[in-house]
């Protein structure tokens, strides 16, 4: 093969061209490709033309490319855009001012002009701060403090004279603002006292003060300052005090004195600190401020014998006769004849003091005290404590009620502010002291005080009904009876009104009459005949209270009165009465029915109670037939045919009941309960939550079914489906192993922080783990989440009786609550051998019960 010769070698380079374009290279240029940074501007001229329709393009790819029109054109505006710039920044840069070159041009200028030594004595940076450090010690060692002046002052000064005042203001309020500093950081506080910034001193102690000397310093410029500002004598004082330098605090109060003989409090204080020497002190105080109670007061507490106190106070009294607190204290000193004759003269001198008139009717017989306070109204016709001490003589007769009904429009006609709230405060206060009639005229004088002629009797009353019902809460009971009353008078046929006064009234024989009294005005209120009837059954007037029981239901016949009568008689054992009044019931027209179904409930349940067991189940069918959807007359049929024929009898009523109540838990349950095989109680309880979906106790009856194994996963689905409920997360607990329990317990306490069944259960975990005390706090407050529970006082209980606990306070608390649900509870509390017991005795037999539950 021959060797190929390419035509272009050693041909020129076409226009334009630039080596490797065509393969995506690029060409690069240097600086002295594109010369200096910024060109210098030469003039424009026009491109000489090559031809008529040609003109250079710029350099560079397109520098042969035909120079057009549109080129032109952007040049021109691209030049316009660079001039537009320019005049921009010469305008920012004109309104910045100079620049720092220039500024220093000409200080550069006169530094040419400067000597050899003019240069050598220009300090260094070094000497200047080794002068700062030696002028910092020479200031340690001579213990010179200076103060930075504030901004404001400084201008107020600078470019004038000086102003010897101006700087003399300006250093005390320095001054002040160091001192306020030194008292808040010594105290703690973060305010300036109001009696003074200084006298935050007085609690401060001598090991607290960092650095007495400054504040020595300090408090005596204050009193050079201004020597007649009392409050710095004394903190000066009681700096040195604080030092322990008490010779010297007295000599700085001495000076204060004869600085401030004006200012009690520095005399006060003189005298404090002179205990030898305080009668002088005194004397000298009394001499410049004669007219100063507290200094007289004081010289009265030097006297160590009542004669010298009297004379004191007497010679005080002769410069003061207008001074209450002086004739109080006089007239605390003297005998009680003595006392009355110096009241009554100065009741004549303060005729304005509503002390002093007290006080003087109290001194004084009964028919000389009516006319002290007569005379004590016409001076101080505005003043309620006289009426009130009139009405507190009279408390024994019957004119209390009329000196305060004549007392609230004269007080209201002269001015007086007091409320209807304040009113019944001080019928409260006089109760407390022992005036129950004063405080029952208060209450009807003043209860009308706040209302409008055009107010509702209802507005009137519930005002009324809020103020009794605090009252109440302070153990003012008779203030809020007689509250009570004056809401009665206007509205007495109102049966809740009528309890809420009753629940005021302690059992005896106020409650009877005013239960009384309520039958009368309501007797349609089914509620008040029960009150009245229970009030004389616990005062053991049985007769009485089957009057009452039998005049109800002739009055008002209702169901609760009948079962209320048939208790009374079942709880005494007259059964046949009893039975009477049920037989009675059932045959009683009731609205659209005759009877009611809970009066069958009744009557079968007693019957079975004193064992005759098949007219009891005569009595649940008959009732039945007119009350097919009663689901405890199922439950009751059920059981007594379990009893008397066997589990068969009763499995077919209770799928007969089923079809009729489908959504009755109890029934289901009974049902399940009564198989005898497992399969058969699971299949039951499955077909239940189809009918009764989140259900917790239909859920806990099929876990109980199953083994723990099978029981955990269910109780997960239980638990999604029953977020909230208590009884499965305490069963989860329990299922779960002992190390996990704590976990688990969490996770209850989130979802179901206060249901019983879950505190209970962490009350045990307590109790398993032997922490005694809050095991208790937590049966305690299982107990009072819901008192109607009554597997938590069981377990409560149970444990204050193995750990020989309070189980007195249990067995109370309980009574107190009357339980009557739970999962154990109503099993026993129904079971017609336990029909007599107490809620004491159902209590400790559930406990005794709770010993075969499972265990932790």
């Amino acid at each position: 093969m021959y060797p190929v010769t390419k035509d272009f070698l050693g041909k020129p380079a076409p226009p334009g061209y630039v080596a490797g374009l065509g393969r995506g290279a690029t060409g690069f240029t240097t600086r002295s490709d594109i010369g200096p940074a910024r060109e210098t501007k030469q003039p424009s001229k026009p491109p000489e033309k090559e031809d008529e329709d040609e003109k250079p393009n710029e350099g560079g790819l397109f520098s042969n490319a035909p120079y057009e029109e549109d080129d032109e054109e952007a040049d021109q505006i691209w030049e316009q855009i660079d001039k537009q710039m320019d005049r921009k920044h010469r305008a920012k840069t004109e309104a910045e001012g100079p620049t720092i070159e220039e500024q220093l041009r000409g200080y550069k200028r006169q530094l040419e002009g400067m000597s050899a030594e003019e240069w050598e004595s220009i300090p260094d940076v070094a000497q200047v701060a080794e002068t700062a450090a030696r002028a910092k010690r020479r200031r340690k060692v001579s213990k010179e403090r200076y103060s930075v002046v504030s901004d404001s002052s400084l201008v107020g000064i600078m470019g004038q004279a000086t102003d010897f005042a101006a700087l003399s203001e300006a250093r005390d309020s320095v001054l002040k603002l160091k001192l306020d500093q030194v008292g808040d950081s010594a105290s703690g506080k973060t305010t300036v006292d109001p009696r003074g910034y200084l006298t935050s001193l007085n609690t401060l102690k001598g090991a607290e003060i960092g650095d007495i000397s400054r504040a020595r310093m300090l408090l005596k410029s204050v009193v050079q300052t201004n020597p007649k500002h009392a409050p710095g004598w004394i903190a000066a004082a009681r700096l040195e005090e604080l030092a322990n330098k008490p010779a010297r605090a007295r000599t700085v109060i001495t000076e204060g004195c004869e600085n401030c003989p004006q200012n009690e409090d520095v005399w006060l204080e003189a005298a404090r600190l002179n205990k030898r020497d305080a009668r002088l002190v005194l004397a000298s105080a009394a001499r410049h401020l004669p007219l100063s109670v507290r200094v007289w007061m004081a010289a009265a507490d030097l006297e160590p014998h009542a004669k010298e106190q009297k004379r004191v106070l007497r010679r005080a009294l002769e410069l003061i006769p207008t001074s209450v607190a002086l004739w109080k204290r006089a007239v605390a000193l003297e005998e009680p004849e003595d006392a009355r004759v110096l009241l009554s003269h100065a009741v004549e001198l303060v005729p304005q003091s509503t002390e002093l008139w007290l006080a003087l009717a109290r001194l004084e017989t009964p028919e000389n005290a009516r006319k002290v306070l007569n005379r004590a109204r016409r001076s101080i016709p505005t003043s309620h404590e006289v009426w009130v001490c009139a009405a507190k003589l009279e408390e024994q007769g019957p004119l209390a009620s009329a000196i305060m009904r004549k007392a609230i429009p004269s007080l209201v006609a002269n001015g007086s502010m007091v409320t209807r709230e304040m009113w019944f405060a001080i019928a409260s206060e006089c109760e407390h002291d022992g005036y129950p009639r004063t405080s029952e005229a208060i209450v009807g004088a003043a209860a009308s005080l706040g209302f409008d002629v055009e107010d509702a009797d209802e507005d009137r009353v519930n005002a009324w009904v809020e103020d009794a019902e605090r009252l109440a809460h302070k153990k003012s009971v008779v203030t809020a009876r007689a509250i009570f009353k004056c809401a009665l008078d206007v509205m007495p046929t109102s049966a809740e009104l009528w309890q809420l006064a009753a629940e005021l009234e302690e059992r005896g024989e106020a409650l009877d009459n005013l239960l009384r009294r309520a039958v009368q005005s309501c007797p349609q209120s089914e509620t008040l005949w029960l009150m009245l009837a229970k009030e004389r059954w616990t005062k053991g007037d049985v007769s009485g209270a089957r009057a009452v029981l039998d005049e109800a239901f002739r009055t008002n016949p209702q169901e609760a009165t009948l079962l209320a009568a048939v208790k009374l008689e079942s709880e005494t054992e007259q059964y046949p009465r009893a039975l009477a009044l049920l037989s009675r019931g059932r045959a009683h027209q009731f609205g659209s029915t005759t009877g009611t179904a809970r009066i069958w409930l009744k009557s079968a349940a007693l019957l079975r109670q004193i064992g005759e067991l098949h007219d009891a189940l005569g009595v649940a069918k008959e009732g039945l037939q007119n009350f097919p959807k009663a689901f405890k007359l199922w439950l009751i049929r059920s059981q007594l045919e379990a009893q008397l024929a066997g589990p068969k009898d009763a499995q077919r009523t209770l799928s007969l009941a089923l079809k009729q109540c489908p959504q009755s838990v109890e029934l289901w349950v009974a049902a399940a309960r009564l198989e005898t095989q497992v399969p058969r109680a699971r299949a039951i309880l499955e077909r239940a939550r189809v009918y009764i979906p989140k259900s917790p106790r239909l859920w806990l009856e099929s876990v109980l079914l199953e083994t723990d194994q099978v029981a955990r996963p269910m109780l997960s689905r239980a638990l999604r489906e029953c977020s909230s409920a208590g009884v499965l997360w305490a069963h989860s607990i329990l299922l779960e192993p002992p190390v996990q329990r704590k976990a688990k317990s969490t996770d209850a306490l989130k979802a179901a922080g206060s249901d019983p069944y879950v505190l209970v259960m962490v009350a045990r975990l307590f109790w398993h783990e032997r922490r005694l005390d809050k095991a208790r706090r937590w049966f305690e407050r299982a107990a009072k989440a819901d008192p109607d529970c009554g597997d938590s006082w069981a377990w409560w209980l149970r444990f204050e009786l193995v750990e020989a606990g309070g189980h007195v306070e249990v067995e109370n608390q309980c009574a107190e609550a009357q339980p009557r649900h739970g999962l154990v509870w109503p099993a026993v509390a129904k079971d017609p051998a336990n029909a007599r017991l107490s809620t004491k005795d159902i209590l400790h037999k559930v406990a005794k019960d709770l010993e075969s539950a499972r265990q932790l």
